[in-house]
């Protein structure tokens, strides 16, 4: 199946964000920065954006198999499932909302569970997008 031009400009640019975005999952085990980082957190988040990246890529080359689609799908939901309450308590705690904070403590980890939780829903779009337009196949 022949891709367009822009579909694969934009397969290119989905790659691109969420290689970036798991390269910069590396800054969250600095401790100059974060207090306590989890190492196995960043390695969850890290692979889980080289997962995202790695399905546009094959999307380049090839459909994509609707059930590697549900699996990323439900990665995608697990991510956010985690991130939920960081989110929830950004938007409805005592203290104002913000997305920007020099450095993350372990007493107020909701700006970080933010920013994963709307990398979450942004892969969950793109995932969604990528199945709606029928790149995957049944039954593969």
């Amino acid at each position: 199946m022949k891709r367009s031009l822009l579909r694969k400009a934009l397969y290119l640019i989905a790659i691109l964000l969420f290689g970036t975005f798991g390269w910069v999952q590396y800054n969250d085990i600095d401790p100059e920065i974060y207090d306590r980082p989890s190492v196995i957190d960043a390695a969850t988040w890290l692979i889980f954006y080289a997962f995202i990246a790695a399905l546009f890529a094959v999307a380049l080359f090839r459909a994509v198999p609707k059930w590697l689609l549900v699996v990323a799908i439900v990665c995608c939901v697990v991510q956010l499932g985690r991130t939920t309450p960081g989110m929830w308590a950004n938007l409805t705690g005592d203290a104002p909302f913000t997305l920007t904070q020099s450095s993350m403590s372990s007493s107020d980890p909701r700006v970080e569970l933010s920013r994963e939780f709307l990398g979450g829903l942004i892969a969950l779009g793109v995932v969604g997008a990528l199945g709606f337009c029928g790149r995957g196949k049944s039954g593969e």
